[in-house]
């Protein structure tokens, strides 16, 4: 059976390296408070297209600065980050609403949310950041945002305000979808030598 996709869900995955499954970090994108589903994002007059390019600027602009990492993961609130996880993360985001966007469009289904989202750090996610890994993240992110904002502008106010399907507006989804910068966030600058992205537990976001 199908869901339509408009809230982020809780993962289904088991426990990893201490890090609980279940309902997240209130405010991190992938997560929603044991309370409910997650607020309806809030709007305003930026240009929603704009928004996710500066999002992904901000987030390669921090992973730059990762090849610095030590290898230990860093905590915030009740999951741990690590550069490949946010990375991960920020796509994945990117990759899950586009595509609820588009089925919208076209008047299909969305498909079940199957995420393991942050509740689970991989091996993959433990590896080391190195300057290849970061022209990976380049292209992978440039590419999704200009999708993103491809779509995002062949829309007219009414279309992004009064969409189609079921679920937030898309100019909701995109003010949303901004937010993955918390991933990247999470694990912070790194560019001070021999920085470790695990000497400070980093707060939850508000």
């Amino acid at each position: 059976m199908t869901e339509t996709k408009h809230v982020p869900t809780t993962s289904e995955a088991p426990d990893s390296l201490g890090v609980p499954g279940g309902p997240g970090t209130i405010g991190a994108p992938d997560s929603t408070p044991d309370s409910g589903p997650a607020e309806t994002p809030a709007t305003d007059d930026r240009d929603p297209a704009q928004l996710l390019t500066t999002m992904v600027d901000r987030v390669l602009a921090l992973a730059a600065t990762w090849t610095a990492w030590d290898g230990r993961p860093v905590p915030a609130g009740d999951r741990l980050y690590t550069p490949h996880k946010a990375i991960r993360r920020v796509a994945d985001h990117m990759v899950d609403h586009l595509a609820e966007m588009e089925a919208r469009l076209v008047g299909e289904e969305t498909q079940p949310d199957h995420w393991h989202a942050s509740a689970t750090t991989t091996a993959a996610d433990l590896a080391p950041f190195t300057g290849a890994d970061l022209d990976e993240a380049r292209s992978r992110l440039t590419r999704l945002v200009r999708i993103w904002a491809n779509r995002l502008d062949a829309l007219t106010p009414d279309e992004l305000d009064r969409s189609a399907g079921t679920g937030w507006t898309f100019r909701q989804l995109a003010f949303h979808v901004a937010e993955s910068v918390y991933y990247a966030d999470a694990v912070g600058d790194l560019a001070t030598v021999g920085a470790s992205a695990s000497t400070t537990a980093r707060p939850t976001k508000p």
